[in-house]
C-alpha cells in the first residue's frame, strides 16, 4: 500500500523526467520566471549536504533517510524501502528504474516542439539569450534526474554506521519502524505533491513562455526574412548606385572637361566682347556722325527731290517738244528725200581689175557739177568709135560721144564708204515708216554684188550696202530707244530664177526645194506680201546679220535676182504710235544680151531661157518704174515675179534707188550703153 503510494506520488517525476529524452530543449530563450534549477546543478554528494537530513533512528530492518531542506522552496527528497525483506541499499548510485524514464518520456511526447529559430549571427544579442536558456535547461535537468538518484543512491545511515536488521522476533520494533517510515512516506508524499505541483506550475510556466518564445522565433524569423530581403533589395539598390557613382563620376569628368572648355570659350568670349565693345563705341560715333551725314544728306535729298521734279517737268517738257522735233524731222526728212526723188538712180564705175587692160585716155569723162570741182560729179561721158563707117569710107572712124545725167555718179576711185554715205538717209527713211528699196543693176562683172554685199574676206573697208544699212538700222534704233522707240527686225533672203522663187536661208530637208516658195498675201485684206516656206529670221544685233549674209552668199547664183528684205517694225508705247516698213535691197541678174550668132546647142538652149527670163523681168521692172514716175493708173507688177514681190516696196511713198554699174573696159562699151540707157528711163 505504502509503495502503491509512494509510486503514485512519483508520477510527475516521470512526467519531468520524460523531458530530458526530447531531442529539443524546453527554453531556448531566457525568460522572466524564476527558475530553480541553478541549485540543483550539483553531484550527489552535494545535494545531501545541501539538504541536511535530520536523522532518526528507527527500529527494524527499515533503511535511514536523508532529507534535504537547504532552500525553502525546495522539496523534501527521502529515500523509502521497497519491502521489508529487503537488504541494504547498495552503496553506490542507483539508476532510473525504466518506469521513471517511462514517464519521463511521455510527458516530453505530450510536449509540443517549438518551432525551429533561425541561426543567430555570432555576437548577437539572441546568440547571448539563447545561451543562457540552454545553461538554464541543463540545469532543470541535473534537478530531474538528482531526485530519484539522490532518494535511492543515500542509504539509511544512523550515527555514521551501518543499520542494523532488527531481529524477527521484535515485531513491535519493526512496528514502531514501519510506522516511521509510513509517517515519512506521508511526509514525502505530501513533499512531492507540493514539489510536483511546482513542477507542473514550472512546466505550465516554461510551456507558456516556450509558446512565447515560438512566435517570438518566427517573429524574428519573419523579420529576418523581411531584413534579408531588404538587405538583398539594399546590395542591389548599393551595386546600381556604385554604378550610378562610377557614372556620374565619368560625366563629372566630361563635365569637367567641358567646364574647362568653356572657361577657355568664356575668356576668348569676355576678349571678343571687349573688342566688340571697343568696335561698338566706334560704330556708334560713326552711327553719330552717319546721322549728322543723314540729316544732311536728308536736306539734300529733299532739296534734290524737288530740282528733280523741277527736271521731271522739264524732262517732259523736253520730251514733248524732242518728240514735236522728231516729227518734224521725219516730216522734213521725207521732203528732202521727196524733193531729191522718190526715184533716184546713181551711176558707178567699177575700178580695172588686176589682169585687164587699161583703157584709153578719154574713154570715160566725169565732167565737173554745176558748183564746179567741189561739187560731186552727176554726169558721165563715154566716148565710142563707129568702126563700120569708117571702114566704108577708108577714113578713120569718127568718135561718138554719149553723155548722161544721173543723180549721182562715182568714179572709180570711190569706196564703199562714200557710196552708203549717199543713201544713209535714205535707209533712214526705213526706220520713219517708209518703204526703201535699193536696186543694183548691170551686166555680168560689173560691180553689182561689190556694191550690195561687199568684197570677200569681211574686210570693214570693202564692206557692202546691206551690212552698212543694217549696222546704221541699229545704231539709229538705239538712239531712239532713248526716246521711247522700240523696234524689230526680221530678215529674209530669196532668188528669183527663171521666174522661180527659192529660199537662199533654207536649211536641212527644205533646202534646194525653191519650187515650194510662193508669193502670196499675208491674209484676207492684207497688203502685205510674204513668201510661203520661206524662212524669216529675227535680227537684232550685227552679228546675226553676218551669219544670214555668209548663207545667202553661199546658195545664190549669179544668174538670178537676189532680195534681201528686212522688215522694220517700230512702237512708241508711251504715245501709242505705231511705224513699219521694209527695207529690200535687190542685186539683180546681169542684163546683157544673147548674141544672136551663137550656136544653139543644149547648154545654149538653157541660157537662151535664162536670158530671155532675165531681160523679161527687167523690162518689167523698167515698165513699173514708168508708170510710177508717169503717175498711172495702172502698174504692171504682176508681169514678173520680182516687181510682184517688190509691190510694197515700190509703190506710194516708197523711196527707191538704183545703181547702174558699168564696166570701165572698152570691150563692154555696147552692154555698158545698154545699161545707162536704161537707167535714164527709170
Amino acid at each position: 500500500m505504502v509503495w502503491s503510494l509512494f509510486s503514485q506520488q512519483r508520477s510527475p517525476l516521470r512526467e519531468v523526467k520524460g523531458n530530458v529524452e526530447l531531442k529539443r530543449p524546453l527554453i531556448k530563450a531566457p525568460s522572466q520566471l524564476p527558475l530553480p534549477g541553478s541549485r540543483f546543478k550539483r553531484g550527489t554528494n552535494q545535494m545531501e549536504d545541501a539538504l541536511e537530513p535530520e536523522k532518526k533512528r528507527v527500529r527494524g530492518l527499515g533503511t535511514a533517510t536523508k532529507i534535504a531542506t537547504s532552500h525553502p522552496k525546495a522539496p523534501v527528497l527521502t529515500t523509502v524501502p521497497q519491502t521489508r525483506c529487503q537488504t541494504a541499499a547498495p552503496k553506490g548510485p542507483k539508476k532510473i528504474g525504466p518506469r521513471c524514464s517511462t514517464a519521463i518520456a511521455t510527458v516530453l511526447k505530450n510536449q509540443k516542439p517549438g518551432p525551429a529559430l533561425p541561426a543567430p549571427k555570432p555576437g548577437s544579442r539572441i546568440l547571448k539569450a539563447r545561451k543562457e536558456e540552454r545553461e538554464g535547461a541543463k540545469t532543470s535537468l541535473t534537478f530531474v534526474h538528482s531526485v530519484p538518484i539522490l532518494a535511492a543512491a543515500a542509504p539509511p545511515m544512523l550515527g555514521g554506521k551501518k543499520p542494523t536488521k532488527r531481529p524477527a522476533w521484535d515485531l513491535k520494533g519493526q512496528l514502531c519502524d514501519l510506522n516511521a517510515e509510513l509517517k515519512c512516506c506521508r511526509e514525502k508524499t505530501q513533499m512531492l505533491g507540493q514539489e510536483n505541483q511546482q513542477l507542473r506550475d514550472q512546466l505550465r510556466e516554461a510551456q507558456q513562455q516556450a509558446t512565447a518564445l515560438g512566435a517570438e522565433r518566427r517573429t524574428l524569423q519573419e523579420e529576418l526574412t523581411r531584413v534579408r530581403a531588404q538587405e538583398e533589395q539594399n546590395q542591389q539598390e548599393l551595386e546600381s548606385l556604385r554604378a550610378h557613382v562610377l557614372e556620374l563620376e565619368e560625366q563629372l569628368a566630361t563635365q569637367q572637361g567641358l567646364v574647362q572648355e568653356l572657361q577657355k570659350e568664356q575668356l576668348g568670349l569676355r576678349e571678343e566682347r571687349r573688342g566688340l565693345a571697343t568696335r561698338l563705341e566706334e560704330q556708334e560715333r560713326k552711327l553719330q556722325a552717319s546721322e549728322s551725314a543723314l540729316s544732311e544728306s536728308q536736306a539734300e535729298v529733299a532739296s534734290l527731290r524737288c530740282e528733280t521734279a523741277a527736271q521731271v517737268a522739264l524732262l517732259a517738257e523736253q520730251g514733248e517738244r524732242l518728240h514735236g522735233l522728231e516729227m518734224e524731222r521725219r516730216r522734213l526728212h521725207n521732203q528732202l528725200q521727196e524733193l531729191k526723188g522718190n526715184i533716184r538712180v546713181f551711176c558707178r564705175v567699177r575700178p580695172v581689175l588686176p589682169g585687164e587692160p587699161t583703157p584709153p585716155f578719154g574713154f570715160l569723162l566725169f565732167p565737173s557739177g554745176p558748183g564746179g570741182p567741189s561739187d560731186p560729179p552727176t554726169r558721165l561721158s563715154l566716148f565710142r568709135s563707129d568702126e563700120r563707117r569708117g571702114t566704108l569710107s577708108g577714113a578713120p572712124a569718127p568718135t561718138t560721144r554719149h553723155d548722161f545725167s544721173f543723180d549721182r555718179v562715182f568714179p572709180p576711185g570711190s569706196g564703199q564708204d562714200k557710196v552708203f554715205e549717199e543713201i544713209a538717209m535714205l535707209v533712214q527713211s526705213a526706220l520713219d515708216g517708209y518703204p526703201v528699196c535699193i536696186f543694183a543693176y548691170g551686166q555680168t562683172g560689173s560691180g553689182k554684188t561689190f556694191t550690195m554685199e561687199g568684197g570677200p574676206g569681211g574686210d570693214p573697208q570693202v564692206e557692202g550696202l546691206i551690212p552698212r544699212a543694217l549696222r546704221h538700222l541699229f545704231s539709229v534704233a538705239q538712239e531712239l530707244g532713248c526716246q521711247g522707240w522700240t523696234y524689230r527686225f526680221v530678215a529674209s533672203y530669196v532668188e528669183i530664177y527663171n521666174e522661180t522663187v527659192r529660199d537662199l536661208l533654207a536649211t536641212g530637208t527644205r533646202k534646194g526645194h525653191g519650187g515650194e516658195c510662193e508669193i502670196r498675201r499675208a491674209g484676207p485684206g492684207s497688203e502685205e506680201l510674204t513668201v510661203t516656206n520661206a524662212r524669216y529670221v529675227p535680227v537684232s544685233c550685227e552679228k546675226e546679220n553676218r551669219a544670214v549674209a555668209r548663207t545667202a552668199q553661199n546658195e545664190r547664183s549669179s544668174r538670178s535676182h537676189s532680195v534681201f528684205q528686212l522688215q522694220i517694225s517700230g512702237e512708241h508705247a508711251g504715245r501709242g504710235l505705231q511705224c513699219g516698213a521694209p527695207l529690200s535691197l535687190v542685186d539683180l541678174a546681169g542684163s546683157e544680151r544673147l548674141d544672136p550668132g551663137l550656136a544653139l546647142g543644149p547648154g545654149e538652149r538653157e541660157r537662151l531661157r535664162e536670158t530671155q527670163a532675165i531681160n523679161s523681168s527687167l523690162s518689167t521692172l523698167g515698165l513699173v518704174f514708168m508708170a510710177l514716175s508717169n503717175k498711172e493708173s495702172h502698174v504692171p507688177y504682176r508681169n514678173s515675179k520680182l516687181t510682184y514681190l517688190l509691190q510694197n516696196s515700190l509703190g506710194g511713198n516708197a523711196k527707191m534707188l538704183m545703181f547702174v554699174n558699168i564696166s570701165p573696159l572698152e570691150e563692154n562699151i555696147s552692154e555698158s550703153l545698154n545699161s545707162l540707157r536704161f537707167a535714164s528711163k527709170v
